[in-house]
């Protein structure tokens, strides 16, 4: 084991998984590669989350959840269907928990897309909206700190499975269409 291994004490990790719900080893992990500094730990498990969710980026999805929110005061709803490749995933409860948070931020931010791709062809989104416009783009609200897609990322490290958000609807009373 290292020096930097001898440093690192259970509570950092402790910490460090209780801010990210990364496993207790790529916690440990992240602090010794980061001497035991938490902003760069935190930044090293955001870049595995983003390399793991590329390799599983083109499996299948055939599994998942249809979530809905509808805000207290019955006035605007969201539903959304997230998918994965497994039902065990797709029962599990941080999974459950990612399709609550992601239909209640449609409902209270209002995008337009899921993400960039979906774009028609020979649409055109002005810079300033592609923080908004897009919902893997727009900041979390439960987190300022997190987009949805950094929340999408972490979920597919966690799991080890790929996730999607394949779509959504959200109603807004006396809304147009």
């Amino acid at each position: 084991m290292s020096k930097a291994a001898n440093k690192i004490d259970i509570e950092a990790i402790k910490a460090l998984r209780d801010k990210t719900s990364a496993s207790l080893g790529d916690c440990r992990k992240a602090l010794e590669e980061a001497g035991g500094d938490e902003a760069k730990a935190l930044a090293w498990l955001r870049e595995r989350g983003a390399a793991i969710a590329q390799k599983r980026g083109d499996r299948a999805t055939g599994q998942g959840r249809v979530e809905a929110y509808i805000h207290h005061d019955g006035r605007i709803a969201a539903i959304v269907e997230v998918g994965c490749e497994t039902d065990f995933v797709a029962r599990t409860a941080e999974f459950g928990q990612f399709c609550r948070d992601v239909a209640m931020q449609v409902a209270a931010m209002n995008p337009r897309f899921v993400k960039e791709e979906d774009l028609p062809s020979g649409a055109g989104v002005l810079a300033d909206d592609k923080s908004t416009a897009f919902l893997l783009n727009q900041t979390f609200i439960k987190d300022a700190k997190l987009t949805i897609g950094d929340l999408l990322k972490s979920l597919i490290a966690k799991t080890g499975e790929n996730v999607v958000i394949k779509r959504f609807v959200r109603f807004g009373l006396g809304e147009a269409s």
